[in-house]
C-alpha cells in the first residue's frame, strides 16, 4: 500500500512530538514517573526503577527515528507496539477493577485515573503510527507541501491536546455539573 508522504510525514512528526513531549514529562519528575509506574503493578519491584529510567529514552529514541526517512517506518512500528503496549497495561489495570491510579498519560501537572477511554485515544494513536510506517508514494514535495505536512501536524497535535484535556479534566466538569 503507498500512501501519499504528505499523510505519512505529517503523522510521523505528531507521533515524533507526543513521544518527545511523554519522555520530557517522565525525565522531569523521574520519581512520580517510578511511582505512577509501580502503581500499575505489572513489573516486579526489583525492574520499577530500570524500566522508569529506560522508558523515556526509548520514547526519544523513536522519536528521533521517526524524523529520519531511513529509519521512519521501524520507528513507527516501534511506537505503535509502545503505544499498545501502554493500552495493554491501562486495560489489565481496568480489568482488575484499579481504576483510581493515575494513568501517567497527562505528565506531572496533572494526574488521570485510569478509565476505558483512554483505550480508544491510544487506538487512535497506534492507528496513527500505523500511517508513519507505511511507504510513501514516490514524488516530490515542493513548499506547499512541506506547509500542509506541518498545518497537518499541528491540528493532529491540537486534536490530541483537547482531548486529552477534557479527558483529563471530565471528572471536574462532571462534578461542577452535579453529575
Amino acid at each position: 500500500m503507498h500512501t501519499d508522504p504528505i499523510f505519512i510525514i505529517a503523522s510521523a512528526i505528531a507521533i515524533a512530538v507526543l513521544l518527545a513531549s511523554a519522555a520530557t514529562h517522565k525525565l522531569r519528575a523521574p520519581a512520580r514517573f517510578t511511582g505512577q509506574l509501580a502503581d500499575y503493578q505489572l513489573l516486579p519491584q526489583a525492574l520499577v526503577r530500570p524500566t522508569a529510567r529506560l522508558v523515556p529514552l526509548l520514547e526519544l529514541a523513536i522519536a528521533f527515528a521517526l524524523l529520519v526517512p531511513a529509519s521512519r517506518s521501524y520507528a513507527a512500528l516501534s511506537a505503535a507496539s509502545l503505544l499498545a503496549l501502554y493500552a495493554a497495561a491501562i486495560g489489565i489495570n481496568l480489568w482488575r477493577g484499579r481504576a483510581d491510579i493515575d494513568c501517567g498519560c497527562a505528565g506531572p501537572d496533572q494526574a488521570q485515573p485510569l478509565r476505558p477511554v483512554l483505550l480508544a485515544r491510544n487506538s487512535a494513536l497506534v492507528a496513527l503510527a500505523l500511517v508513519a510506517s507505511v511507504a510513501p508514494v514516490a514524488r516530490d514535495l515542493n513548499l506547499f507541501d512541506g506547509f500542509v505536512t506541518l498545518a497537518a501536524a499541528a491540528v493532529a497535535l491540537l486534536i490530541y491536546a483537547a482531548a486529552d484535556g477534557l479527558l483529563a479534566n471530565s471528572p471536574l466538569l462532571l462534578k461542577l455539573i452535579g453529575r
